[in-house]
């Protein structure tokens, strides 16, 4: 498990030690700042994106379809699935118990657009079709920011503790949307800094992650939203992430062999279709809920998937690496 995954659960740890440090509110608090740095986040995510890269991407249009399909309609959908044969989240009160707090986790984690970096760089690890995850992870972050809360609404509403639709949308606007386009009008001035400074911003990108983690887990312990969490329930909740991914990994495997595709484009498909962003989950945990206390618990999910889904590829994607045909 890689560092940026134990600093997550350090995070944690400490948010549960010292709830009083991060739950403050005002214009100079960790919120504050935690607020301001994603959109730097988007910033320069923006001054990376090569418009020619991008769209030199656009002719394969099936492998597109398949990953955002399963990114967007295979994830959601097997999870409300699962959510109707359970009854897992109470529509009335979704954070009434830590159960349905959990089930509305995962069916956000569900929602959430794909991962750019990690998808990326485990596709090329993997030699696969790397222009193509690029495109496909971009265009999902992108789109995620309309996607993710339109599916939310099935749950979340002023009643139900989340914020407006329209609200939340703006909010998304002005803290992703205009500063990844800021990032791309000033790609060819300004790209090189994206380039030469990549492992500064890199360690910029998870600060910030991890300042949101522990802020939101802060507010979540102060007020004592994890009370009911016994430790066999988090071992069940992590069981739940593995099976969820090889559930989708298979469905984007067998449909990528039904389409003959290529093993570069079967690749990129599996890489970038069953991965979550934990950048959007903590974004989108913060603007759509109204109340910050229950950030927490809806992105716990998303934070055991990230961590699972890094070991899970890693290994995946070495042993497709070794498995390649000679160059």
């Amino acid at each position: 498990m890689n560092k940026f995954v134990l600093s997550l659960f350090a995070a944690v740890f400490l948010a549960w030690l010292r709830p009083e440090v991060g739950s403050g509110q005002g214009p100079f608090s960790l919120s504050s700042l935690a607020h301001w740095g994603i959109s730097a986040i988007f910033f320069f995510y923006g001054l990376r994106l090569d418009g020619e890269r991008i769209h030199s991407g656009l002719a394969n249009a099936r492998l597109h379809l398949v990953t955002q399909s399963a990114t967007f309609v295979v994830f959601p959908l097997l999870v409300l699935g699962a959510v109707f044969l359970t009854g897992g989240i109470d529509p009335a009160d979704p954070f009434g118990t830590v159960v349905s707090g959990l089930w509305l986790g995962t069916f956000f984690l569900a929602a959430l657009p794909s991962t750019v970096s990690s998808s990326v760089v485990m596709t090329n690890l993997a030699r696969g079709n790397v222009p193509a995850a690029i495109f496909n992870a971009s265009l999902s972050s992108l789109a995620g920011v309309f996607i993710t809360p339109i599916w939310m609404r099935l749950y979340l509403n002023a009643e139900t503790g989340g914020s407006g639709l329209g609200e939340t949308l703006l909010s998304l606007v002005c803290q992703v949307l205009l500063p990844v386009a800021l990032g791309v009008a000033l790609n060819r001035k300004l790209g090189w800094i994206s380039v030469k400074y990549d492992n500064a911003l890199r360690l910029f990108d998870q600060s910030i992650i991890l300042l949101i983690v522990y802020t939101s887990f802060c507010h979540s312990f102060s007020e004592k939203m994890f009370d009911g969490l016994s430790p066999a329930a988090f071992l069940i909740l992590s069981a739940s992430m593995v099976l969820l991914f090889f559930t989708v990994y298979g469905i984007i495997a067998l449909t990528a062999r039904l389409l003959r595709f290529n093993r570069e484009d079967r690749i990129t498909a599996l890489y970038c279709g069953s991965k979550k962003s934990l950048v959007h989950g903590t974004v989108m945990s913060a603007v759509l809920l109204a109340d910050p206390k229950l950030a927490g618990i809806l992105i716990l999910p998303t934070m055991i998937y990230h961590a699972l889904q890094l070991l899970i590829v890693g290994i995946l994607a070495e042993r497709e690496r070794r498995n390649a045909p000679a160059e």
